[in-house]
């Protein structure tokens, strides 16, 4: 086994120079311009730094251009102040054990060597780092959740008390692009608002970081079990990637007979995407469900992802679309033969939390598909026995799950965007000894859904579930009969329950300013102002009302407010409700994104093939007519329909 021994061990706090603090509080440089001087006792240094404006975490961390966090003490600054946050929240003591692992992006691998330095200089023992220092966002969470000092375990014996997870999600990855770090908490769920305000907070105060000086490059293909001494006191170990994870999706699915379906005519098309999820997908797919190597396209991760945006939709995975039989709409391309596609059709993005689900010519919204699996679980050996405790969804998502849900008599809950909503729900037991409503899943319009085995979305879960519910819809089925597909599975569904017609708008990198002068008039002129004197454009699209959506934590009683404004129609002759969401996304690097979601339902069964772009477009030209978009932006179009 490898060893990098520190010899001695002693840290010094040293006082930055006296005219690094002389500028008024609150105003900060980019960087200091100051030259900082440094010193040393053995290995250990403590680095004078000043503040770094602009380090308020979004809904998944901070993300900003690669550049910005390749600048003099940037990852330093952050890191340090996570740590810190983390000891707080830890009752004032330094944590035991720690994950950290990225996407493989640009600059995963040096941040990975800065953040185990950090780590180790302030006395953090045990830092596990994934073999080549990739591994999927919700494999993370497994590890956290899973792993004892063995290495196996079962969910909640794990002895990691936090992550730090080196991912921009679906955003673009390489030179010139983005790079992004998020905490996930000792229960494997993303650092939740007071975690991020209070780490925030410590990057408006921090004067200095601590660190190893001089310490030799850790070897991230090192093998499994290789562990570096950095100090006397802290070590690297290097750890599978795959083990703690794969546990934990075989105690959701029952793979012996996932295996026999796949050898039984079933067949599948995966995208990586060139993403952390693709190694996984390799490992769980063709190792263990024995699929042929066909099934999968983009699957070695990349650090710029093959220069392709690494985002799960129509848009972005358009070769996996068209691979599927489908134009960029999602609707069916007549001149593809069906029965030659593969039967299901998926994609994970850059972190491998979000997923794309397709039939032969037939495209399946992340609203429906949650939907979906809510309506099937007892196809799902997770939930068979014992059925669902709760559900929830984003509040952008559409109401099709709150149909089912209500349909089964089963909680559902509507949240804000992110995931740490979710992570109270599931954690209302585990963490505030409140109502349990695991077995329980979850889900975001922005192709992410979930359940309560690990505290992330999953990517390669739904996946599988999709998998489960396709095996059992084809119990029966005779030798060359034709097999059922996602198309009759999705279009039974719409006839028993209705179609919520669904699909977002995006307009990236608007200027910051004209993105709030939207939002403040959506505010003052629908939320605010009297809905009799809003003049229709379309008689068949009534405005009703507009409400923004704030949010009481039923587990925490915590409260978040401004979570999107919602604008409600009424269609005629029908009178079937319709809505429209318009919110900023938190996940960008720069600039902002707006968002607006368009939903409306439909009972009449002879309508439910149109696809969704088509039958929202006038619900669409009615909301960017009353909200003055491309006058504002100057857009006259979204930069993605998905």
């Amino acid at each position: 086994m490898k060893f990098n021994v520190a010899v001695a061990f002693a840290a010094a706090v040293l006082a930055a120079p006296t005219d690094a603090f002389a500028r008024p509080f609150g105003v900060f440089s980019k960087r200091s311009e100051l030259k900082m001087s440094s010193t040393t006792t053995d290995e250990v240094v403590v680095i004078p730094t000043t503040p770094i404006e602009g380090m308020r975490p979004g809904t998944s961390g901070l993300r900003k251009k690669v550049e910005v966090w390749q600048e003099e003490h940037y990852v330093e600054n952050f890191i340090q102040s996570l740590i810190d946050t983390a000891v707080d929240s830890n009752g004032g003591k330094m944590l035991d054990t720690i994950v950290v692992a990225g996407d493989g992006r640009y600059y995963n691998d040096k941040a990975i060597q800065t953040i185990s330095n950090i780590c180790a200089a302030n006395g953090i023992a045990n830092i596990w780092i994934p073999q080549g220092g990739i591994m999927s966002t919700p494999a993370v969470s497994a590890v956290i959740r899973r792993r004892t000092e063995s290495g196996g375990g079962e969910d909640g014996q794990g002895i990691a008390q936090g992550g730090i997870v080196l991912t921009a999600s679906h955003n673009p990855g390489g030179p010139g692009e983005d790079f992004g770090i998020k905490y996930n908490e000792g229960l494997g769920q993303p650092a939740d608002e007071k975690f991020t305000e209070t780490l925030y907070k410590k990057t408006l105060e921090i004067s200095s970081y601590k660190t190893v000086a001089d310490s030799p490059d850790i070897d991230l293909d090192a093998p499994v079990g290789t562990k570096y001494q950095l100090t006397p006191t802290s070590a690297v170990t290097i750890i599978d990637p795959f083990q703690n994870y794969l546990d934990a999706l075989k105690s959701c699915f029952d793979f012996d007979q996932l295996r026999k379906f796949g050898s039984s005519g079933f067949s599948i098309l995966f995208d990586g995407m060139h993403g952390a999820g693709g190694k996984f997908a390799q490992r769980v797919l063709v190792e263990e469900l024995g699929l042929p190597e066909s099934s999968l396209m983009r699957c070695n991760p990349l650090p710029d992802f093959g220069k392709c945006h690494p985002d799960p939709n129509l848009t972005y995975a358009s070769e996996l679309v068209k691979k599927m039989g489908l134009k960029s709409d999602g609707s069916a391309d007549s001149s593809v033969d069906a029965s030659t596609l593969p039967m299901l059709g998926a994609a994970n993005d850059g972190d491998g939390d979000r997923n794309l689900i397709a039939g032969a010519g037939f495209f399946v919204t992340p609203s429906d598909s949650m939907a979906l699996i809510c309506d099937n679980y007892e196809a799902i050996p997770q939930f068979a026995a014992t059925g669902l405790n709760g559900v929830a969804r984003s509040m952008p998502s559409s109401a099709a799950l709150d149909v089912v849900a209500e349909a089964r008599n089963i909680p559902c809950f509507v949240t804000p965007t992110g995931w740490k909503f979710f992570g109270n729900l599931m954690s209302s037991k585990e963490s505030f000894d409140g109502k349990d409503y695991t077995p329980f899943i979850c889900g975001e319009e922005s192709f992410g859904t979930g359940s309560d085995h690990v505290r992330e979305k999953d990517g390669l879960w739904a996946v599988l579930a999709w998998m489960s519910i396709l095996s059992k819809a084809n119990e029966g089925i005779s030798e060359g009969e034709a097999l059922v597909g996602v198309k009759d599975i999705v279009t039974n569904h719409w006839a028993k329950y209705g179609r919520h017609f669904y699909c977002r708008y995006d307009y990236e990198g608007v200027d910051s300013d004209a993105a709030n002068q939207v939002m403040d008039l959506i505010r003052d002129n629908f939320v605010n102002g009297d809905a009799s004197s809003v003049e229709s454009g379309n008689a068949d699209i009534k405005f009703v009302d507009a409400v923004e959506f704030s949010y009481t934590d039923p587990v925490d009683g915590s409260e978040t407010s401004k979570q999107g404004l919602i604008l409600n129609f009424e269609l005629g002759p029908s009178g079937d409700p319709a809505r429209v969401v318009f919110r900023l996304s938190g996940t960008g690097s720069a600039g902002a994104t707006i968002r607006m979601y368009l939903e409306q339902y439909e009972k009449d069964t002879s309508k439910h093939g149109i696809s969704a772009p088509v039958a929202l477009k006038d619900l669409a030209d009615e909301a960017l007519r009353l909200v003055q978009m491309e006058k504002t932006t100057g857009r006259e179009a979204p930069t993605v329909i998905t």
